[in-house]
């Protein structure tokens, strides 16, 4: 039976599960968020350093090439100190997978355009078989088997999945089972279509991305937008965002995408601000900005509002865990839009770190209830005073709706 997700009506695509290490793969677990390291995998502290931040930033499963030999020495050593599980990324040499396993890797990624010879292909799987090792079968819209390529007169979603489908059937001859597949096009209709033909065609799980996606901010509005598509489907099981880019960003981008559609528990930092107005009484980007490098230190899984003006601030983020809302050279601080301290406008980023620690000592409750009994009334106050300098109308909205209703009249 399908599980439901609390946020979208399309149920979740139930498969089977795999695990990597002890990070499991489908079925009823969470969507996990991969990375790769972009070290030399032969440099062995350079390439664990990268593997323990991208652990701290909320890396589930990390990738390492194994393009050479001294590559799967330095596996050797690292499979055993990483805090992550490691995936060996195989391209052309059926040997690199064999040394990657005798490494110990919790996983092998093979791209079917790439390692070609079925021989090679089913001598691989039935090694990971014997060892419980799964595979990715890493198919790229960049690498297609040039005879697939032919068949479909260039790269089209039933090559890619006819692609991932003869790798199957080879790990099928040897009784593997223990995979799941990705469908990869930095065409990000092509991803998508693929990725929805794959899905009803096999029961494994799935790893989506968009390939190649290029530099933030472009690239992760593309890897996203294939990527939120099919989750919001369904669709996939695990995620990565191929940024060119640090690949602490990949995983960034990939858990706030999971946080906001509901997939993963908040386990940091989400900051909400307004995009400013007439009435704002700061500058909201700054401030914003500032705030989100103070908070994100904290770690702290905490919704944090930055509202330009005290008007409708704490309103409009009555949601947030925690806000300040600009007035008159303060910063109104508020809790679940409940107003609970008055501080100099110097103070604000400070005030928001200081109460977001203590949130998270005391809980929310408390702090509403320790909240400034006067702090209400003085807001209440500059609120007022806001609106009689700069009007109900500060950005002259009722004034354009008025000439816009006596243009229409006249046209009439």
């Amino acid at each position: 039976m399908m599980a439901r997700s609390n946020t979208f009506s399309a149920p979740r695509r139930h498969s089977k599960s795999i695990y990597l290490g002890k990070v499991q793969v489908g079925g009823d677990s969470p969507v996990s968020i991969q990375s790769m390291t972009t070290t030399k995998t032969a440099n062995v502290e350079a390439t664990l350093s990268q593997i323990y931040s991208l652990a701290g930033a909320g890396c589930d499963i990390v990738r390492c090439t194994c393009n050479d030999g001294e590559a799967a020495i330095g596996l050797a050593q690292i499979v055993p100190r990483s805090p992550l599980p490691i995936v060996a990324d195989i391209h052309f040499h059926v040997e690199m997978a064999l040394a990657a396993l005798e490494a110990g890797v919790a996983g092998l990624r093979l791209n079917p355009g790439n390692l070609r010879k079925p021989a090679e292909i089913k001598l691989v799987a039935q090694e990971a078989k014997d060892r419980g090792v799964p595979i990715r079968i890493g198919v790229n819209a960049g690498s297609l088997h040039p005879d697939l390529y032919k068949k479909y007169n260039g790269v089209t979603p039933e090559a890619l999945v006819e692609s991932a489908m003869n790798e199957l059937s080879l790990f099928g001859e040897v009784g593997f089972e223990d995979v799941k597949i990705s469908v990869k096009a930095s065409n990000v209709v092509l991803m998508i279509e693929a990725y929805r033909i794959l899905a009803e065609t096999v029961d494994v799980p799935l790893h989506l991305g968009v390939t190649e996606a290029g530099p933030p901010p472009a690239g992760i509005i593309k890897a996203t937008a294939g990527i939120a598509t099919l989750l919001s489907e369904g669709i996939g099981d695990t995620i990565r965002y191929s940024l060119t880019a640090d690949p602490i960003e990949e995983v960034k981008a990939g858990r706030v995408l999971l946080e906001a559609l509901g997939l993963r528990e908040r386990k940091g930092l989400d900051l909400i601000a307004c995009p400013s107005c007439g009435r704002a009484e700061i500058d909201v980007i700054a401030v914003a900005k500032a705030a989100q490098e103070a908070l994100e230190k904290l770690n702290l899984p905490l919704q944090v509002a930055v509202m330009g003006c005290v008007v409708n601030g704490p309103g409009e983020a009555r949601e947030a865990d925690l806000g300040i809302a600009a007035g008159r050279s303060k910063g109104h601080l508020f809790i679940k839009g409940k107003i609970v301290g008055v501080v100099k406008e110097s103070e604000m980023v400070a005030a928001l770190v200081e109460e977001a620690q203590k949130i998270a000592k005391e809980g929310v409750e408390a702090r509403l209830a320790a909240a400034d009994p006067n702090a209400q009334a003085e807001a209440e106050a500059d609120r007022l005073a806001l609106l009689e300098n700069r009007g109900v109308d500060a950005n002259n909205s009722i004034t354009k709706i008025e000439q816009i209703r006596r243009r229409i009249d006249l046209s009439e």
